[in-house]
């Protein structure tokens, strides 16, 4: 666990992720792992392993129909199988069966999947479908685990001479009971076992009237368990009957652990298979109940956190019927120690815990509360220093503690090291704590490591501003309720609001005004300066969230809008093609019209209406030439052959956001991509550019820039 120690382990409360893991398992070596997970650093192995969790819980979410993980542990078979003449009890037999029942159904399930579920797949390797372990248990065994009378003709003669030995013993007694019965001599119970041999219940008045041997008599007296003298011979002989079954019974057993004992790798290997699986499983049921997804896995050193949870303080407010504010926020080469500073109570340690909770879960093979577009990569070590760990054992000072703690970090951290550190530089004078911290800060920072930090110290929120490779964040507070909002902004410190949250919890203004007094006026206005910054972001963002909805309702409304205008064109197109038909037929209803009122009936003529049939014959030809003529044009345009289209050479777009962001100088107009804002170039440092908006002063990439003027 190099680079993760208990420490770190214990001030992140990764152990009670361990304990919801182990909680979910079903045999006992899985549990032992669990109990027992910690984070890795093999980058290679962790991969694989994530990539294996998350196609065992595609399988879940998907609803495929993989078998229930039913088993139970074959340590005891394992460790018996290579002993010379170990004979398994029946138990173990099952167990065996069961294991090789299940192994094959999952090898089953993924004969048409391996594609689909490669790393998964991956596990099979050491097993293979078989019925030889099963057929072989079930010619001794029935399907209630009872030993079959045909397990071997010895054991079958046996069993017969059993049945009948004691159906006799049986009829025996009832006669001797009837008589006896009759006669007066028995008590209510009338019969009984003692030893597992049937007894008449005779009242001790009369027990010399009965023949047979006492086994013994109630604890009054009054009773005295006799056995039949007819039966005395015949129990004897079924006692050795019973034990001719038990060393046959043990002979064939003997037997069928040899035979079993020839399958012992492959015994193994369902072990090693079914335990694996049930580990698996027990990772996938925490990720189904966090909600947990894998976020994206980068090489380069990065934390890209979006819509992140704290599992415990997400399970924790569930339960209390609390809602729970994600966080997101970006550690990157550009910002890779990152100063969190606001008030007390507002949220800068579990911001802090969430994201090194998540990463040694990550680490440790586990999913992870997050959008999937989040991207994490991987550290050699994370170290924590949170809480007070004052220790009167080693007489060790919360301060002391820290130093020490400061000390190994300073020796072992680098490039890949993830350094948390709650409430920086604290625990000693505030000007000479302040002043050590700002040093440790800088050593930290010059040997390349990722951090998060929070602190109150004004010199270190200070330093993170002036270093082009740090940066300030701050947890939000309503100035206006007094109330912390338990949301990260990155970019701009925050006030700690110490007079706010005094004056929140009941302090009298007259106290708070006399404190203000007492201090440096220009710390006062930083104070004040950061209250105001707080409160223009906190309007900038609600008027640029209330942007983001008119836009959207004005997108909604022009989908709407162009769906129902296609749908009125295309009824116009049905209603004028509807109407042209329409026409046709009337245009045509009438020429028929003027060939009926031209039609003669009362003349004589036998030729009067020849002209009329005429004129119809020749008004038919037309029309029928017509439409022939127009079904031919039809079947032309369909033969006519195509020209073959040359594809036109695509040409690369100018890259003109390039060229304008090439164009961004100091003094420049330039306008946010994302928010619309407008501001004002101040400074730039290589590709961080410093832009005043309005009242506010902001570090922004210059990919997130557009040039203006």
């Amino acid at each position: 666990m190099k680079g993760f120690d208990q420490q770190t382990l214990h001030d992140l409360e990764f152990n009670q992720i361990r304990e919801w893991l182990a909680a979910f398992s079903i045999g006992d070596t899985a549990k032992k792992r669990l109990e027992n997970l910690i984070p890795n650093n093999d980058f290679n192995t962790i991969g694989f392993e994530l990539q294996r969790l998350n196609e065992f819980k595609r399988i879940r979410v998907e609803g495929e129909s993989f078998p229930a993980l039913d088993f139970e542990e074959l340590l005891t078979e394992i460790r018996l199988l290579p002993i010379r003449n170990a004979v398994l009890q029946q138990e173990g037999f099952m167990r065996i069966t069961r294991a090789s029942e299940l192994v094959n159904q999952i090898l089953h399930f993924f004969d048409k999947r391996s594609q689909d579920f490669p790393n998964l797949f991956a596990l099979l390797e050491h097993v293979y479908f078989t019925r030889e372990l099963i057929e072989a248990i079930e010619k001794v065994f029935d399907r209630r685990g009872q030993i079959k009378d045909d397990a071997s003709p010895e054991l079958y003669v046996i069993r017969q001479q059993i049945s009948r030995l004691r159906n006799q013993i049986n009829r025996n007694f009832d006669k001797e009971m009837r008589r006896y019965l009759k006669e007066g001599f028995l008590g209510d119970t009338k019969e009984a076992f003692v030893n597992e041999r049937r007894v008449l219940t005779v009242q001790s008045s009369h027990k010399r009237k009965v023949g047979g041997m006492v086994m013994g008599s109630s604890k009054t007296g009054s009773l005295t368990f006799i056995e039949p003298a007819i039966n005395i011979p015949l129990n004897n002989e079924l006692e050795m009957t019973l034990d001719d079954e038990r060393k046959e019974v043990f002979r064939i057993l003997q037997e069928l652990t040899r035979e079993i004992a020839h399958h012992l790798p492959l015994i193994e290997a369902y072990q090693n298979l079914l335990t694996e699986f049930d580990f698996i499983n027990a990772k996938t049921k925490l990720a189904l109940d966090l909600n947990a997804n894998l976020p994206g896995i980068v090489r380069n050193t990065r934390i890209e956190l979006i819509d992140a949870f704290h599992p415990i303080l997400w399970k924790t407010n569930k339960s209390l019927g609390k809602i729970t504010l994600p966080q997101s926020l970006i550690l990157d080469p550009n910002s890779r120690m990152l100063v969190i500073s606001g008030p007390n109570a507002g949220g800068k340690s579990i911001t802090m815990k969430t994201i090194g909770l998540l990463q040694i879960m990550l680490q440790a093979g586990l999913l992870i509360p997050v959008h999937e577009n989040s991207k994490f990569c991987f550290f050699q070590q994370v170290l924590t220093d949170i809480g007070d760990n004052q220790s009167i054992e080693n007489e060790l000072s919360t301060y002391s503690y820290r130093l020490k703690r400061m000390k190994y970090f300073l020796k072992v951290s680098n490039k890949r090291t993830l350094l948390l550190l709650d409430e920086f530089g604290t625990g000693s004078d505030p000007e000479l704590g302040g002043a050590l911290a700002e040093v440790f800060f800088e050593e930290l920072y010059n040997r390349k490591s990722y951090g998060v930090i929070t602190t109150h110290y004004a010199n270190i929120k200070l330093k993170a501003d002036r270093l082009p490779n740090a940066a300030n964040g701050c947890m939000l507070f309503d100035i206006e309720t007094l109330e912390p909002l338990y949301r990260f902004s990155m970019g701009q410190p925050g006030s700690s609001f110490t007079f706010e949250v005094a004056q929140m919890n009941g302090i009298p203004m007259d106290l708070i005004e006399q404190a203000k007094g007492r201090l440096d006026q220009n710390r006062v206005k930083m104070d004040h300066l950061l209250n105001e910054l707080n409160r223009e972001k906190m309007y900038l963002q609600r008027l640029n969230k209330e942007h983001i909805e008119a836009q959207e309702l004005a997108n909604t409304a022009r989908e709407e809008f162009t769906e129902k205008k296609k749908r009125i064109d295309e009824r116009l197109r049905t209603q004028q093609d509807l109407a042209e038909k329409n026409n046709i037929y009337i245009n045509s209803g009438k020429k028929m019209k003027t060939f009926i009122d031209r039609y003669q009936t009362k003349s004589r003529k036998k030729e009067a209406n020849t002209p009329l049939m005429e004129d119809v014959r020749k008004y038919l030809m037309v029309e029928k030439s017509k439409i022939e003529e127009a079904k031919r044009k039809v079947e032309l345009m369909q033969q006519k052959p195509q020209k073959p289209v040359a594809k036109k050479r695509k040409t690369q777009k100018p890259e003109e956001d390039i060229y304008q962001r090439d164009k961004i100088v100091v003094g420049s107009t330039v306008k946010m991509i994302e928010t619309k804002q407008s501001g004002t170039v101040e400074e730039i440092k290589g590709h961080l550019l410093t832009v005043v908006f309005g009242f506010i002063r902001l570090k922004v990439e210059r990919e997130k820039l557009m040039w203006i003027n």
